[in-house]
């Protein structure tokens, strides 16, 4: 009797659709979903189209190869997936599973659609690494493409488990990386491997844990507590964004703030902090911002929301956090953002209250100066419609990392008791007139001295001023600034978006 091969065909396909018991247990006991699941959460019912279901069916137990790929529509907008099967060897690498992978990234730059990765790896099966790593379409040729995507398509990772050596860089490439706190980690070299190679006693959560990305690596952008949070997010963050770079975002219905700009919302005395989220709050369409990074270097807030229905990019100063100074990690999170609503023609609105760049030897030591061109390098280069707001202050480099007027901002609003200036009132009279202070013996003489020298000094920056020499664009009471942003922007859509004609800058980094 002859071999049945719709039943060979129907048997292995069935293997890819369901997990083994076994590995059906693990997932219940580490809290996560199975990869199809998964997969349904994240695209339109019956919209999955999958690609390589069989992918090395001739071998025992490697289902799939341990990965699923395919496209689908997410909210009625055409995207890919690549989502590794845990319950696969752990989800490691084999040679056909990099080929459906590389083959995932070659659709993406030829039909120029958005990427979903949904990474739970152990990384390459060492058993299999010569027919994996090293060739032109091996492991590498997944990172040479995810390069030449970046910034052409938006690629969005959820991070449910490990991603392990090499593979750690699939999530480093892409424009957010949300991460299942208690489930996912990151690391080029585990505990074990670290205590082998460099005689270090480490856990996986302090090496590589979500928490730890968030916070301290800011490699991981945002946390979840599941898996269907993490999909959720993920699809949220690509509401804002357009499937490609030719395309201009979505638009939706629009909403009013959540609250109103009052006059008291931004305490005009520079000692009194606030949080910059009410602000925030007062401008974009409620319920509709999305805060990129929110526990990482938390001196400076960025995000995206709805203006009128339109997608926008906030980087603001945080005064409630450090007083809003910035630090290297403030200026890398800063310009990562603003050089990904610039690739994908998102409308930027800065909100500056900033005393400027940290001083000290701990910092210059990080290379601050480094870090901080590395911020004013994207504010420069970013050609989309752009408003800049002094809210309170700016100060020093401070005005230039936030969009000041030197910086071609479509407008540069500032409301009626903003400052600008090379530095505040105390620190400029204590630089120039230090030594006549110190003369002063009579205190009080020596107080009535230098309060007089701030109310000349702060005559010379009042706003008025400025906006009378036409530094600033205009001034905004603070009722009427959610109507200017709409209008400026509006205004500023059809900008020409040429910068400068070159192959590409030299940053620093």
């Amino acid at each position: 009797m002859g071999r049945d091969h719709y039943a060979e065909v129907d048997a292995a396909r069935k293997a890819t659709e369901v997990p083994s018991d076994a590995g059906a247990a693990k997932l219940a006991a580490q809290g996560k979903l199975y990869v199809r699941d998964r997969i349904d959460l994240l695209f339109d019912t019956g919209t999955f189209v999958e690609d390589g279901q069989l992918a090395n069916a001739l071998a025992t137990g490697l289902p799939a190869d341990g990965v699923v790929t395919g496209r689908g529509l997410v909210e009625g907008r055409p995207a890919l997936v690549v989502a590794n099967d845990s319950t696969v060897k752990a989800g490691s690498w084999g040679a056909r599973t990099v080929e459906k992978i590389v083959r995932v990234t070659e659709t993406a730059l030829r039909d120029e659609l958005p990427v979903f990765w949904f990474i739970d790896s152990a990384g390459a099966r060492i058993t299999d690494q010569v027919d994996l790593f090293p060739g032109r379409r091996g492991a590498g040729r997944i990172f040479h493409n995810q390069v030449a995507l970046s910034g052409r398509v938006p690629q969005i990772c959820c991070l449910f488990g490990p991603s392990a050596a090499g593979g750690a860089y699939i999530p480093s490439f892409c424009d957010i990386v949300i991460m299942v706190e208690g489930n996912a980690s990151m690391y080029l070299g585990s505990p074990r491997m670290a205590e082998m190679v460099v005689g270090e006693k480490v856990t996986l959560e302090e090496m590589g844990g979500a928490r730890m990305h968030a916070t301290v690596s800011g490699c991981g952008d945002n946390l979840a507590a599941d898996d269907a949070e993490a999909i959720e997010q993920a699809k949220a963050f690509l509401s804002y964004l357009p499937g490609s770079w030719r395309q201009a975002p979505p638009t939706y219905a629009a909403g009013g703030a959540a609250r109103e700009f009052t006059r008291d919302l931004v305490p005009a005395e520079e000692s009194v902090g606030y949080d910059i989220h009410d602000v925030i709050g007062a401008l974009v369409d409620d319920d509709s911002f999305f805060e990129v990074k929110p526990l990482f270097a938390a001196e400076l807030v960025t995000g995206f929301g709805l203006l009128e229905g339109q997608p926008v990019g906030v980087v603001a100063n945080q005064p409630a956090v450090k007083g809003g100074v910035l630090f290297t990690d403030s200026a890398d999170k800063a310009a990562r953002f603003i050089w990904l609503c610039d690739a994908f023609n998102v409308p930027l609105i800065y909100l500056a209250d900033v005393p400027g760049f940290m001083i000290g030897s701990e910092v210059e030591r990080q290379g601050i100066i480094r870090h901080g061109a590395k911020m004013i390098t994207a504010v420069a280069e970013a050609t989309v419609p752009t408003v800049s707001v002094i809210v309170r202050k700016a100060y020093g480099a401070g005005l230039y990392a936030m969009c000041g007027p030197g910086f071609g901002p479509d407008a540069c609003l500032a409301l009626p008791t903003a400052k600008i200036a090379v530095m505040g009132p105390e620190a400029a009279v204590n630089a120039v007139y230090f030594n006549k202070i110190a003369a002063i013996e009579d205190e009080a003489e020596r107080a009535a001295y230098v309060a007089g020298l701030r109310l000349e000094y702060e005559a010379d920056i009042d706003i008025l001023r400025l906006a009378s020499d036409l530094v600033i664009d205009a001034i905004v009471e603070p009722e009427e600034l959610r109507g200017q942003l709409v209008a400026r922007l509006a205004a500023a859509a059809g900008k020409d978006r040429r910068f400068s004609e070159r192959r590409h800058g030299v940053p620093p980094v």
